[in-house]
């Protein structure tokens, strides 16, 4: 079975990395690359790494001229809501990689998105939220999946199997690691090299967006969520401390953890004695859609530190939206996902 696949805004850091999840993909053909930016280019010019595509970028606007089995939206915020009903009816299923989709509520967008008011509520009720781990079932059933944000889906999953019992009190501080791809393709000030070489900037100590989706997911409300910027390109380390409930020993979190992830393809519990890489390590997970989670158990009080590492283009936006692909078409889970990482690097 060959999907036929069309990915809008194929230009981007997350564009770029779904045309070279896909160009491995046994059970896909990528008919549309959009950019109106680059249309009429090679698709080379720009992602030089997918030298081996003979294709162009054509405008946005082809995309609501043919017909796909699956079309990825990875444009910016806010552009994928006014046109979402052309979307699905130019595909039986729509996969939304930016931030339209991600809030069930939508009286919390004007608070998390600067004012933004949801064109189209009626739909965030249809929607299934794309972290494959929590929510297969509403992925496997639904026409339009949203993808989660990379920092978001860091945290959730460090959090979630803890959350799901009960065992937190519920505050949770996570200070979160992230390189310079998750800001996008297009420069800034803050992404110039002067200005961001050597640098461990604190962007956002409040009041980051994904605050939002992390609250949704885990059922916690007092999330204190700071997000600085490292010098790494891809890979994110989330350092989440929690505070038990109950006097829960590392044993014991282990078997929550194991129960939880222990038949999930893509999650590694990386907890060992000795060595460089006892805990979690984004460089390890470059390329990768893993999630790797370690915890330590701080013995002179309740507080749990876990920590969370992953890819933020890969398992934080292309790689979750090719699984979830996988997932609503009934393949493998795994397809065209194979890839373990490089040591070293």
């Amino acid at each position: 079975m060959k999907l036929r696949v069309g990915v809008v805004g194929a230009s981007g850091y997350s564009g770029g990395e779904l045309l070279r999840l896909f160009a491995q993909h046994p059970n896909v053909e990528v008919t549309l690359a959009t950019s109106n930016k680059f249309a009429g280019k090679q698709v080379k010019m720009v992602h030089p790494n997918l030298r081996h595509l003979q294709m162009e970028f054509q405008p946005h606007s082809a995309a609501e001229q043919q017909d796909f089995d699956a079309l990825f939206i990875a444009g910016p915020h806010g552009t994928t809501a006014p046109k979402i009903h052309g979307y699905l009816k130019a595909a039986r299923k729509v996969f939304d990689l930016a931030a339209d989709f991600r809030l069930g509520n939508p009286a919390d967008y004007p608070t998390f998105y600067e004012g933004w008011k949801h064109p189209e509520p009626e739909l965030l009720k249809e929607r299934a939220y794309g972290i494959a781990e929590l929510h297969r079932d509403e992925i496997r059933n639904a026409r339009l999946i949203s993808g989660a944000g990379c920092v978001a889906t860091t945290s959730i999953l460090s959090l979630a199997p803890l959350a799901k019992r009960g065992l937190i009190e519920d505050r949770v501080v996570i200070d979160a690691k992230v390189g310079s791809s998750a800001a996008g393709a297009e420069s800034t000030p803050a992404s110039h090299h002067p200005e961001r070489r050597d640098c461990l900037r604190s962007y956002a100590p409040t009041g980051h967006r994904h605050t939002a989706e992390i609250r949704q997911e885990t059922g916690l409300h007092e999330v204190g969520l700071t997000c600085t910027s490292v010098e790494l390109v891809r890979g994110i380390l989330a350092t989440c401390h929690v505070w038990l409930k109950e006097d829960l020993d590392e044993k014991a979190i282990w078997k929550v953890y194991r129960e939880a992830y222990g038949q999930e393809p893509f999650v590694r519990i990386v907890k060992e004695r000795a060595g460089l890489y006892r805990y979690p390590e984004p460089k390890l997970l470059a390329g990768t859609n893993f999630f790797h989670v370690g915890f330590e158990r701080d013995p002179l009080s309740r507080r749990l530190v876990v920590l969370g590492a992953i890819d933020n283009l890969v398992k934080g936006t292309a790689g979750a939206a090719v699984q979830n692909m996988n997932i609503a078409f009934g393949l493998p889970e795994t397809t065209g996902l194979e890839y373990f990482g490089l040591h070293p690097v």
